[in-house]
């Protein structure tokens, strides 16, 4: 192993892992997992130790009489039972490490279940300065312990990007969708899939072949050798009629003792995360989808974080908001604000509220430019479009023309997080399967705005609202929230 191998969870560049022409793979290409893992548990272990160790010192530093009988204990407890919950909840497994809210979800689980048992460790043994460790340790161990994890991750994702730290993935399903399977592991590399070789019922055929420039290797029935020969990490099933309930359980078998993870695409391609449960029914392995949740506790709470969260941000924003309303009065004539009417939950109409960003009576115009359209589907964009004004071109750059919607999610007609609220005239040409956006409230931000916004074909655009419809989550809107920022700052898909 090289020197920098062992001071760093990343590898060094070495080109390309997998063999292009045979589908090969680099073996040593895998050992990434195991060190990252590493790194992220020393991190946990010593960011978790040192903001322990700091709120031990300051306040047991009040107390010096008492230091080492309750703080140095307190202080020691608290270390084991975070570290201790982090390894019972499994977050550390390396399938969740560096994507996907599941870390985090898993990280804040854990927190809360050593804050649990902190809170009653010390009813027990009535301590006084319990409510210290439990409202002051723990949320700053959070803080600490997910901005690390973040920043990691954001290193794994560079070194994705170029090509690294990717899992090497053998696909075996159906052409159309191992093509479809291809497609999303090239457009995501910081999902970490690379997919090296494919297996079909017809297999390579006597010259061989390649389906989208990944080597076919063989046939279906061959999957299990070539993983225990080549070593792939990822064995991805696609749908396809060779794969009967038999067949996959012999295959699961088969690969027994190796290294590959088997990964089985459900039929129901867009639902995933909390809605999905694999129980045993009469011996039978049944996966169970459960219903959206629109209502309940957790609608409840997002709410309430909507609202308290609106109302906070404009309090801080309010000096930057009357700086904004100034400069769009003064750059054009015409007011500061914008109102239009929109479609919310359960087709519900509600007047939005923007900075104003075009001249006066550009709504009248747009019938002249819908020959010069650049919007997908139904949308209409222009990249250059006449009607903006300097100012609200810097504003729709930073979404900044967008923060008096704040008022509509602190009313309740939008929330902090949804799908993006249409235009009547959008809404009347829904199917009913778009329809479904609209079980929702709509939303300030959403996965359409971190995913690239007005540059999404329209079908990836309501594929995003639909996956955030379907399987929305506290977590996901916490990443999605989180995510925003940068969208923002970076001002992709924003004219």
């Amino acid at each position: 192993m090289q020197r920098e191998d062992l001071v760093s969870p990343f590898p060094p560049a070495r080109g390309r892992p997998a063999n292009g022409t045979n589908g090969t793979v680099d073996r040593s290409a895998n050992d990434w997992e195991q060190r990252y893992r590493r790194t992220v548990i020393i991190t946990d272990t010593v960011t978790t130790a040192v903001v322990v160790a700091a709120i031990g010192n300051f306040f047991g530093a009040r107390d010096a009489a008492n230091w080492h009988e309750k703080w140095v204990i307190l202080a020691f407890g608290t270390e084991l039972l975070v570290l201790g919950a982090l390894a019972v909840s499994r977050s550390w497994a390396p399938a969740v490490l560096g994507q996907g809210a599941e870390e985090f979800r898993r990280l804040g689980r854990s927190l809360f279940t050593a804050a649990v048992v902190l809170a009653l460790g010390g009813i027990a043994l009535t301590s006084r300065n319990i409510k210290l460790w439990i409202f002051v340790a723990i949320p700053a161990v959070a803080v600490v312990t997910m901005t690390a994890r973040y920043l990691l991750r954001l290193r794994l994702h560079r070194e994705r990007k170029e090509g690294r730290c990717l899992r090497p993935v053998l696909a075996a399903g159906s052409p159309d969708t191992l093509r479809d399977l291809i497609t999303r592991a090239r457009k995501f590399p910081h999902l970490g899939w690379r997919v090296d070789a494919v297996c079909t019922t017809d297999g390579p055929g006597p010259e061989g072949g390649h389906l989208d420039g990944v080597p076919v290797v063989g046939r279906l029935t061959d999957v299990a050798g070539h993983v225990r020969r080549d070593g792939y990490r990822v064995v991805a099933v696609t749908p396809d009629p060779h794969w009967s309930p038999d067949r996959l359980q012999r295959l699961a078998w088969n690969l027994e003792g190796s290294d590959a993870e088997m990964v089985v695409a459900p039929v129901l391609m867009e639902v995933a995360g909390p809605r999905l449960h694999v129980d045993a029914v009469l011996g039978i392995p049944l996966l169970r989808v459960s219903m959206p949740t629109f209502t309940g506790g957790r609608r409840a709470v997002k709410g309430v974080v909507d609202r308290l969260g609106a109302a906070v941000l404009l309090l801080l924003l309010a000096p930057l908001m009357a700086l904004v309303a100034l400069l769009v009065v003064v750059d054009s004539p015409g007011g500061a604000f914008y109102r239009q009417r929109r479609v919310g939950k359960d087709g519900h109409e509600f007047t939005i509220f923007k900075f104003r960003t075009m001249v006066v009576g550009a709504d009248r115009a747009r019938a002249e430019l819908a020959g010069l359209n650049e919007g997908a589907g139904l949308l209409f964009k222009l990249r250059r479009d006449p009607r903006v004004t300097r100012v609200g071109a810097a504003l729709r750059r930073y979404s900044i023309d967008e923060l008096p919607q704040l008022f509509n999610v602190l009313t309740g007609s939008m929330s902090l997080v949804g799908p993006r609220p249409p235009l009547p005239e959008e809404s009347a040409a829904y199917g009913p399967d778009i329809r479904r956006r609209l079980l929702v409230k709509p939303g300030l931000t959403g996965l359409w705005q971190i995913s690239g916004r007005s540059d999404l074909p329209w079908e990836e655009a309501v594929r995003l609202d639909l996956r955030y419809v379907e399987d929305w989550s506290l977590a996901l809107d916490t990443v999605i929230l989180w995510k925003t920022l940068r969208a923002v700052l970076h001002g992709q898909g924003a004219y």
